[in-house]
């Protein structure tokens, strides 16, 4: 085993990153990162009914969007390649056929039907289904004579008569008796092998030293401890993450919303947000703190901080979280990110290709946005404005004095330096002349420019428009 921490993520491209897998692959990256290690992704491809290089390539855009970027891999190589299981055929019939040498597994020709009646059998009669070992009494020169007649096998391993313990870094002690396992497949008749077999041959031949992953892969970890020995390779160490629960505390799933990390992207999550909030979904430092930085995450991280119980998953919480990163963000990289959302939504508009108009408008949505798909929405009213929007913008409109006040700010406003301090010092300017303050000040411009009452800044609104579409909309009649 590597002196070297080296852990990895090992998805399989049959659909999309689901927002648990982000969350073991965040950890995987985080511990290797932490400690100087490397990061492996390796995509388990050997369902090849299921698996789709469109569902690869969607795995690899989403990984790269969360910045969880690794060592060794697709489109990286390395020195324990391939990393495409479908590559890896070979090596896996090679270690196969080691363990049968070695009289640790055994050619099993039993054809599937009978195997079945064998399993319904002991079903009717409620009693647990092992293989009864019909094969592994055969004799060397039958599975010779049988083999050179081309008759097809699957490889079986032989399970030994002990316990299996484990000690789980987050679990702690677990233990599978003897009796609840029989001997089984670990390459099919058709010379595929089982999933089992191809993790451990991987993890083994990648010097995997820490196997970080969520707790529904723990049953598989018996299996797996029997075929670490057979092989004489060492154990990785194990962390078993509990899973991720849904609002109703039942397993997160498409029901309880999005759980596509390819979708928190589409819909203007941002990296930074989801990467804090999956970070915090089972793992604490042990206090209170919930905003990070990636780099904070790295140097706070730590397998002992991460809980048994499951996480539950809140989509109210990552919204707000993710608006804190945005409030965060320089207006420039704000604008950057909200320019594709805002073009999509009015492809015509011509100021949206200026960026001084953009970093105007990003000030103006920045304290207002938790995702960035909410932009068009927000910025709608002052962007297009329009009349007023209920009776209550309505009756702004009517205050007394309203078109002399909207005179008198014009005037203000062709006298100054347009910058949003001298905007703010002409409205005030406009409200003595006019004898106009507070609500009977703002509110009558507000609504005049956007037709609402309520909104952004009027100063942010007021510097967005410009001068001359602000004097167009304040004579409007």
């Amino acid at each position: 085993m590597s002196a070297k921490i080296r852990v990895r993520f090992a998805p399989s491209p049959t659909g999309y990153l689901h927002v648990g897998g982000a969350r073991t692959a965040l950890f995987n990256w985080l511990f290797a990162r932490q400690n100087g290690g490397v990061f492996v992704l390796r995509i388990e491809d050997t369902d090849l009914d299921r698996s789709t290089a469109e569902s690869e390539e969607g795995l690899l855009r989403d990984l790269r969007w969360l910045g969880l970027d690794w060592d060794e891999g697709p489109g990286i190589g390395g020195p324990h390649g391939p990393y495409r299981q479908s590559q890896r055929l070979e090596i896996y019939k090679k270690a196969a056929h080691l363990l049968v040498e070695k009289g640790r597994a055994y050619p099993c020709f039993c054809p599937e039907e009978i195997l079945e009646a064998k399993r319904r059998k002991a079903e009717a009669e409620g009693l647990p289904h092992h293989y009864d070992g019909t094969c592994k009494r055969l004799s060397r020169e039958e599975v010779k004579r049988r083999i050179a007649s081309g008759e097809q096998y699957a490889v079986r391993m032989t399970v030994p008569r002990k316990d299996a313990v484990l000690e789980d870094l987050i679990r702690g002690h677990v233990e599978w008796k003897a009796e609840t396992l029989g001997d089984f497949i670990i390459m099919r008749s058709n010379g595929m092998p089982v999933y089992n077999f191809c993790v451990v041959v991987d993890d083994s031949d990648m010097e995997i030293t820490h196997v970080i992953r969520g707790d529904d892969h723990l049953t598989n970890t018996h299996r797996q401890l029997i075929i670490y020995e057979a092989m004489e390779k060492p154990l990785p160490l194990f962390a078993h993450v509990s899973m991720i629960l849904g609002s109703d505390k039942t397993k997160l799933s498409k029901r309880h919303g999005t759980t596509s990390v390819g979708q928190y992207a589409i819909d203007g999550y941002l990296p930074e947000g989801m990467v804090n909030f999956l970070a915090l979904l089972g793992w604490s430092e042990g206090n209170d703190k919930e905003l990070y930085t990636r780099d904070e995450l790295v140097a706070g991280f730590s397998l002992g901080r991460i809980g048994k119980s499951a996480a539950v998953f809140d989509p109210v919480k990552l919204s707000w979280m993710n608006g804190t990163h945005i409030r965060q963000l320089s207006p420039e990289r704000l604008a950057e990110l909200v320019a594709p959302v805002l073009r999509q939504a009015w492809p015509q508009d011509q100021r949206l290709s200026d960026p001084a108009f953009l970093s105007k408008a990003a000030l103006l949505l920045q304290n207002h946005l938790e995702v960035l798909k909410e932009a068009p929405t927000l910025l709608a009213t002052t962007l297009q404005g329009g009349p007023p929007e209920n009776d209550e913008a309505a009756a702004a409109l009517k205050f007394p004095g309203v078109d002399a006040l909207y005179a008198a700010f014009l005037d203000e406003l062709g006298r100054i330096e347009w910058k949003r301090e001298a905007i703010n010092e002409a409205l005030k300017a406009a409200g003595k002349k006019t004898s106009m303050k507070g609500k009977g000040l703002f509110m009558p411009i507000r609504v005049k420019l956007t037709g609402n009452c309520h909104g952004p800044d009027l100063g942010l609104i007021i510097d967005l428009l410009g001068l001359e579409e602000v004097r167009r909309r304040l004579e409007l009649v």
